[in-house]
């Protein structure tokens, strides 16, 4: 079993799979024609998010068995045909779950207490104190959306807390003793706290707009440490503006090109961006939610082993 690895990842990834015989390639900094040049030779291919594999690719990769992402989506991979080709497709949303729940949870927490703007000002002499009053997390009803592996992380994380916590999922039946599962006309109607955790599909595609944001019945905290593209910035800064939205803890950004390396998708600043980084009550951080020392390693294990229990050893 050869398998190439188009992004680098925790050295345990190649380290587990060399003890079972399969043989890697390294090909970091091989463009994406180059590797397509030679995927006759490879089995299969584990990559992160430097380049999408589409149909042309899955068309030029006839020995294919497998693609592996190592992160919980896989929405850079043509799914559906890779699928009808036979291809065995890994992610490894359980690797850096826990990681996501604890960065969300710390981003609300940092919002209601006005952690950063406070840092800054005591950073520059100043001892604002009223102005920096904080808002308690107990006794408010926390609404998440989409109940997968993060959703359910960040849900446990909660219950040290004295909350109400709601979950909206488009599967049925997937509510447990953390959150009680609800429509989304429910959620809505009573949630002071919103966390999305939602893959990037179609359905999710620009899915927090101004409509989404007016059906909320309460004023609420935004937490999305999911998918960037889920969001519509302008529509976001004008709930802020508006106070529908009381504040916001971005981990990621509409305007993340599809890699997740960089910010942009070309080199200027979208002005609703600009304008939302203005914002006091706006925390950013940049696609890092997963990004622990501890996921890394998770991520690489799960993916090994997930290969290696379908697959077998190699030797």
């Amino acid at each position: 079993m050869i398998v190439l690895h188009a992004d680098s990842n925790n050295p345990l990834l190649i380290k587990e799979l060399q003890k079972v015989g399969y043989h890697n390639v390294e090909a970091y900094d091989v463009c994406k024609e180059d590797i397509l040049a030679n995927q006759h030779l490879f089995d299969g291919i584990i990559i992160r998010s430097r380049f999408k594999i589409d149909k042309d690719f899955i068309d030029r990769a006839p020995n294919l068995k497998f693609i592996a992402r190592v992160g919980a989506g896989l929405e850079s991979i043509d799914v559906e045909y890779a699928k009808e080709s036979g291809i065995e497709l890994f992610a490894a949303p359980e690797g850096n779950s826990n990681a996501v729940g604890e960065h969300a949870l710390g981003m609300l927490l940092s919002l209601l207490n006005k952690l950063t703007k406070a840092n800054r000002e005591v950073h520059q002499g100043y001892w604002h104190r009223e102005d920096n009053r904080g808002i308690e997390l107990d006794g408010k009803t926390v609404g998440i959306i989409g109940y997968g592996n993060m959703g359910k992380a960040f849900a446990k994380k909660l219950r040290g807390f004295d909350v109400k916590v709601l979950c909206y999922d488009i599967l049925k039946g997937v509510g447990d003793e953390n959150a009680t599962q609800v429509s989304l006309e429910e959620l809505q109607n009573t949630a002071e706290v919103l966390s999305l955790h939602t893959p990037w599909t179609q359905q999710t595609n620009k899915m927090v707009n101004t409509n989404f944001i007016n059906k909320f019945k309460n004023p609420f905290w935004f937490i999305n440490t999911a998918r960037g593209k889920s969001v519509i910035t302008a529509d976001l800064v004008l709930g802020l503006i508006e106070g529908k939205i009381l504040g916001a803890g971005l981990d990621v950004l509409e305007y993340e090109k599809d890699s997740f390396e960089h910010l942009f998708q070309d080199h200027q600043i979208p002005p609703d961006l600009k304008e939302l980084m203005f914002f006091e009550n706006v925390i950013l951080s940049p696609h890092v939610a997963g990004w622990t020392e501890e996921s890394h390693r998770k991520l690489a294990s799960t993916i090994a082993y997930k290969i290696i229990d379908k697959f077998g050893e190699a030797i």
